[in-house]
């Protein structure tokens, strides 16, 4: 039988339909997301999310005492992060900034600001499993829109419960996909081990379905290569350099050897320029 996240809110004799459930996944912001400014600087994530739309239909989204946080440290995953007392205050104080996005959220003094201030407090009750317990938020795209819900009338179901908070284990090598946007939001375990290796790497971009072959032998490997593109858009290369700018998938063809020199990985990249054929089709233009 599986457990749900109401019967760990009734053990704390906290009913649900006081609850309300949020779940922080925007990715308005590129190279950041709630999660990992939740991992990184939790007093930043706690004013984050203490500003809500004003709205009318949106206030009465948040009308309860209680939230239940969640965020979203890989696509699909929930993570509870805390449950806090929220009371809404007022209008939020001119000059105010986002810590998430850097951008003004009070308006501008003697203006009419669009968000409300709330005072969020983190409470004790189900602290244990902060950073721990993972739900199912739901499997439709209406679902995952939805990121604010009633938790009594959506008793989630507990899918993982950790000994203790830990990252996303790195996948490999030959698994790993991601878009350049998250290379800084990885995981510092996943970032050293690519920043001590060297070779050939593969950038697609989901919009044109054009890829471009490229190679990493500096020294920090494919995460400082990986980084200039993050940076200038281009990285340097000429066939990247003349397009419109894309958030590349970035993946790795092939590891050098710890003994390979640079001109033996490039070498390795000329192999896979003609093995994709990046010269014809693609966007390798040497």
């Amino acid at each position: 039988m599986a457990i749900r996240f109401n019967a760990l809110l009734a053990d704390e004799g906290i009913d649900p339909a006081t609850v309300r459930l949020l779940r922080h996944q925007t990715g308005k912001v590129r190279g950041r997301t709630p999660y990992s400014l939740w991992r990184d600087d939790l007093e930043g994530f706690e004013r984050y999310q203490s500003t809500q739309d004003s709205a009318p239909r949106e206030r009465a989204k948040f009308v309860g005492p209680y939230w239940a946080s969640f965020v979203s440290p890989s696509p699909g995953a929930t993570l509870f992060v805390g449950l806090y007392g929220a009371t809404r205050t007022g209008a939020v104080t001119p000059g105010t900034i986002d810590p998430f996005t850097g951008d003004h959220v009070g308006g501008q003094k003697g203006m009419v600001t669009p968000y409300d201030q709330y005072n969020c407090r983190r409470l004790e009750a189900l602290s244990t499993y902060i950073g721990r317990l993972f739900i199912h938020w739901g499997d439709s795209a209406s679902a995952n829109r939805a990121w604010v819900q009633r938790a009594e009338k959506q008793d989630k179901v507990i899918v993982e419960l950790t000994r203790v908070f830990q990252e996303e284990t790195f996948p490999g090598f030959t698994k790993l996909v991601r878009p350049l946007s998250e290379i800084e939001t990885m995981p510092v375990t996943w970032q050293e081990v690519l920043r001590a290796s060297r070779g050939v790497y593969l950038l697609a971009c989901p919009r044109t379905r054009e890829h471009y072959v490229g190679s990493a032998y500096g020294e920090d490997g494919f995460l400082g290569r990986w980084r200039s593109y993050v940076a200038t858009g281009h990285g340097g290369n000429i066939g990247l350099r003349g397009r419109d700018p894309s958030d590349y998938l970035v993946s790795i063809l092939e590891v050098a050897g710890s003994s390979a020199t640079i001109e033996d990985i490039i070498a390795l990249e000329a192999i896979w320029k003609v093995k994709l054929h990046s010269r014809d089709i693609g966007l390798n233009h040497n």
